[in-house]
């Protein structure tokens, strides 16, 4: 007989933690989804390396300070000899610590903060997107990601939550520098990077939602900034977009894009979680469609769930040009085929045409094409 598929069977989990509370609620909370299946907790990952001798996880959730083996030594020799989808569950984030950035490079697929004080709590409070962090994990290749990695709440808000509709799609002429927006969920730590390191000190200004916790944005964008050409920096209100740099929206805060005149700039926003997240693509997206319309581009890369589908399909109404990430390089192939099924996207591209995309579509003596 076939072997069992994932979608047909519970999402088994193991929890690698050396809090007693954090392993019982967190297990409490999982077990809690139909869906979801706790095989087992472990209090460092000596314990746990035993249990998974006899029954392999399809998810790990790990913490990174724990006793005898830290989270991200076992995280490595995890990604050398069984490679697993693993999601860091680690006060370290809140802080925005270059050990979780670490993890991420090692393999992790997803991190999710919890702060020092009062994490019981938080837990609970954030059982909703943690159940959906692990079934996103869940449909990770972890094999692929590796590939791709060595290359070069229960109401869902839409964007009218942060930023009322108008009557119809409004275009706006095209008079300014192209400002590209780009929005990217699981997987897009690693494809931002290689976007981003492609990219010349002269390319347009860029505003990125990258669906990521709290704290942990500004060590991201420091990070990047380390490696590539161009300037990165976690967008503060007001920030003007620029030639050259590229603005990450702040973790728990929207980012949407304003002009004033023929100069774009940032204003970092609170406002309630759209399509269940906070950053949002669909606002940036949006924001993009009022101020900018045929001067954007808009750019939608791999990502669980549909955050930007409906987004880009209004840039595109208003006039910029559409890409989406195609399925040959994408981690999980949710954000941009939920675009492609909405007529949102003018073009699928692999992960390494785009960088040469941005340019051609942004160059002066280049105009966009028309599309219908």
């Amino acid at each position: 007989m076939p072997a069992t598929s994932r979608v047909s069977r519970r999402i088994k989990v193991l929890i690698i933690d050396d809090s007693a509370s954090v392993r019982e609620t967190m297990a409490a909370l999982l077990d809690e989804d139909p869906d979801i299946e706790v095989i087992g907790t472990a209090s460092d990952p000596y314990v746990a390396a035993r249990r998974m001798q006899t029954d392999v996880p399809d998810v790990v959730v790990l913490d990174l300070e724990m006793p005898r083996m830290d989270g991200l030594t076992f995280l490595g020799k995890l990604m050398e000899q069984h490679p697993l989808p693993v999601i860091i569950c680690s006060s370290l984030v809140e802080h925005g610590s270059g050990a979780a950035l670490q993890a991420i490079e090692a393999g992790a697929v997803d991190v999710i903060a919890r702060p020092e004080i009062g994490t019981r709590q938080f837990l609970l409070d954030s059982r909703i997107a943690i159940r959906e962090t692990v079934k996103a994990a869940a449909q990770i290749d972890v094999q692929r990601l590796k590939r791709v990695r060595q290359m070069v709440p229960t109401q869902k808000l839409t964007a009218d939550a942060v930023l009322p509709p108008t009557a119809g799609p409004a275009r706006v002429q095209v008079t300014t520098d192209t400002v590209v927006c780009i929005g990217a969920s699981t997987g897009g730590t690693e494809a931002l990077r290689m976007l981003l390191e492609a990219l010349p000190a002269d390319c347009p200004g860029i505003v990125i939602v990258q669906h990521m916790p709290e704290n942990f944005t500004r060590a991201f964008a420091e990070r990047l900034n380390s490696l590539c050409t161009i300037k990165i920096k976690e967008a503060a209100n007001g920030d003007p977009v620029l030639r050259g740099q590229a603005l990450i929206a702040p973790g728990n805060r929207h980012t949407l894009l304003q002009r004033n005149g023929a100069r774009y700039s940032v204003e970092v926003r609170e406002g309630p979680l759209v399509s269940r997240h906070r950053p949002s693509v669909d606002v940036l997206f949006r924001s993009a469609s009022r101020c900018a319309g045929g001067n954007a581009l808009g750019v939608l890369l791999t990502g669980m769930g549909d955050d930007g589908a409906r987004g880009l399909l209004e840039m595109r109404e208003a006039g910029a040009y559409t890409i989406a990430e195609d399925e040959s390089s994408c981690i999980v192939y949710g954000m941009p085929k939920e675009a492609v099924k909405l007529g949102a996207v003018d073009e699928s591209l692999p992960l390494s045409a785009i960088p040469a995309a941005i340019l051609r579509l942004s160059a002066v003596s280049a105009p966009k094409p028309h599309h219908g």
